[in-house]
C-alpha cells in the first residue's frame, strides 16, 4: 500500500474543509485591503531562486532537471516569483500589492508541526518606501488572524540598520555581520550560551560576543526600548534611520488599532538575509510553542537583483497549515457548518426526481446540499447526516408532497416540521 511522500500528507475532507475555511477568511481580507491575487508557477529556474534564497535555504530547496537538461526548482516561498513578475512587468501600476495564497515546498527534516510541502499565504506591497506600507501588510495579517479566531497577539518588531549597528558597536567586523545576523536568528531556539558558542569565529573575542548579546537583550515597550536604541547608537546614522522607521511604523500601527500588540525586540533578526529594513514577527498568545505564525519584513534591494528596478517592497506571510491545528484546539471550527447545509432524504425511489428537483431548486438559492443517491432508508439516511454534521434534512416522501409539502429535520435538536414547498427556501434561510 502506497504512503504520501515523506514530509507531505493527505487533507481528508474534513481536514480540508478546515483548511478552505482559513483560507477564504484570509483571502476575503486581503481582498478588503484590495491586495489582488496573483498566480505563479510553482516551479522555477533554479538560478533565480538562488538569488534570493541565501546560503541557509538552498540545500533545502527541492531541485531537479527535466528533459532538456534545465535546471529548476519548486518554489521554497512565494514571495521570489512575484520578485520576477515585478522585475518583468514595468508597466504595472504602483503601488502593487498582492496577495498569494498557495504551497510551497522544502526539503527539511520532517516533524510533528512541520511538513516538506505546506501552504503559505502572503501579502506584499511594492513601490511604497514609507513605513505606512509595513504598517498595512502588518494590520492585514492581523485582521486575518482575528477573523480566523485568534484574539490575542504579541507583534516583534526590528530593524535590520539598528541589528547591524548593534553588531558593528559590539566590535564585531562589518564583513562578519551576515554570519553574526544568523547566530543571533538562532537565539530563541538554541539560547544565549548556544549563540555565543556560534559566535566564536565570527567575534574577534568572547567579549564581544557576551556585549553584543547584553545590546540585544532589550526587549519592551516601543516607546522605552527605541528611546534606549536611540541613545546606544546615537553614532550610527543607520540604526538611527532603523529607530526612524519603527517608531513611524508604530504610530500607523495605533491608526491603524494594533499598536497594543507590538513590542520591540531588538535580537529579532528572521532568517533571510535580503531584509533592508524593518522585520517582524507575530506570535498567537497561548500557543508559543508553535513558533511565529506569520512574519515577514521590508526587502528594497530584491527586486533590482532581479534585473527589475529599484523598488522599495515589503511584506508578511503566515503558515495555513501551521494555523489550522491551533485554530482545532482553540475549538474555533466548532460551531461551523463547513460542509453540506442541507440533506435532501426521498424515503423511496418512487419520489427521487421530485427530490431532485427539491435539491436544484435548494441550491439555486445558494444553499449547498447533498442529496441521498443509494436508495438508503430513513434512518440510514439520518444516521449519514448526523455523521457529516449536516444541520438539516428535508425529507422527501409521497404522502407529504400530495399535500404540496416536505419535512425539515433539525439534526441537532431531532426536531421536526411539516414545510410547504412554496415556502422552504425561506424556511431554510436560503
Amino acid at each position: 500500500m502506497f504512503q504520501p511522500p515523506r514530509g507531505t500528507r493527505d487533507f481528508l475532507p474534513e481536514d480540508q474543509l478546515k483548511k478552505n475555511w482559513v483560507i477564504d477568511q484570509v483571502r476575503q481580507v486581503y481582498e478588503s485591503y484590495g491586495y489582488e491575487p496573483l498566480g505563479t508557477p510553482a516551479f522555477e529556474n533554479m538560478d533565480m531562486l538562488r538569488i534570493k534564497s541565501g546560503e541557509d535555504i538552498e540545500n533545502q530547496i527541492y531541485s531537479f532537471k527535466d528533459k532538456s537538461d534545465r535546471e529548476l526548482a519548486l518554489r521554497f516561498e512565494l514571495t521570489a516569483s512575484t520578485v520576477r513578475v515585478v522585475a518583468m512587468h514595468r508597466e504595472l501600476q504602483k503601488p502593487f500589492k498582492r496577495y498569494v495564497i498557495g504551497p510551497v515546498w522544502r526539503y527539511e527534516r520532517p516533524t510533528e508541526k512541520r511538513f516538506r510541502e505546506f501552504w503559505q499565504a502572503d501579502v506584499d506591497v511594492f513601490g511604497v518606501k514609507d513605513s505606512i506600507a509595513d504598517a498595512e501588510v502588518l494590520s492585514a495579517a492581523v485582521e486575518a488572524l482575528s477573523k480566523i479566531g485568534f484574539e490575542g497577539f504579541v507583534i516583534n518588531l526590528n530593524d535590520r540598520r539598528i541589528l547591524k549597528s548593534i553588531v558593528a558597536l559590539s566590535g564585531i567586523p562589518e564583513e562578519k555581520s551576515l554570519e553574526a545576523f544568523r547566530a543571533v536568528d538562532k537565539l530563541s531556539k538554541i539560547g544565549r550560551d548556544g549563540v555565543i558558542e556560534e559566535l566564536k569565529g565570527i567575534a574577534p573575542y568572547e567579549e564581544a560576543s557576551m556585549k553584543l548579546l547584553d545590546f540585544l537583550s532589550l526587549r519592551g515597550k516601543p516607546e522605552d526600548v527605541l528611546e534606549k536604541a536611540r541613545t546606544m547608537l546615537q553614532d550610527y546614522p543607520d540604526g538611527i534611520d532603523g529607530i526612524n522607521a519603527l517608531a513611524s511604523l508604530y504610530e500607523y500601527a495605533k491608526a491603524f488599532g494594533y499598536a497594543d500588540y507590538i513590542v520591540v525586540d531588538l535580537s529579532l533578526a528572521r532568517g533571510l538575509d535580503y531584509y533592508t529594513g524593518p522585520v517582524f514577527e507575530v506570535h498567537a498568545v497561548g500557543y508559543e510553542d508553535y513558533g511565529s505564525i506569520a512574519g515577514g519584513g521590508r526587502y528594497d534591494e530584491i527586486v533590482e537583483l532581479f534585473g527589475g528596478e529599484s523598488i522599495p517592497a515589503t511584506g508578511v506571510s503566515f503558515g495555513v497549515d501551521r494555523l489550522t491545528p491551533i485554530l482545532e484546539k482553540k475549538g474555533a471550527f466548532k460551531d461551523l457548518t463547513l460542509g453540506a447545509e442541507v440533506y435532501v432524504a426521498p424515503v423511496n425511489k418512487a419520489v427521487i426526481n421530485k427530490a431532485i428537483e427539491i435539491t436544484q431548486t435548494i441550491r439555486g438559492a445558494g444553499k449547498s446540499v447533498v442529496i441521498d443517491m443509494m436508495n438508503r432508508r430513513l434512518g440510514k439516511q439520518f444516521e449519514y447526516a448526523d455523521k457529516k454534521g449536516i444541520p438539516l434534512v428535508v425529507v422527501v416522501g409521497e404522502k407529504d408532497l400530495a399535500e404540496g409539502e416536505v419535512t425539515v429535520r433539525d439534526m441537532k435538536t431531532g426536531d421536526q416540521k411539516k414545510v410547504k414547498l412554496d415556502n422552504l427556501i425561506e424556511y431554510l434561510g436560503a
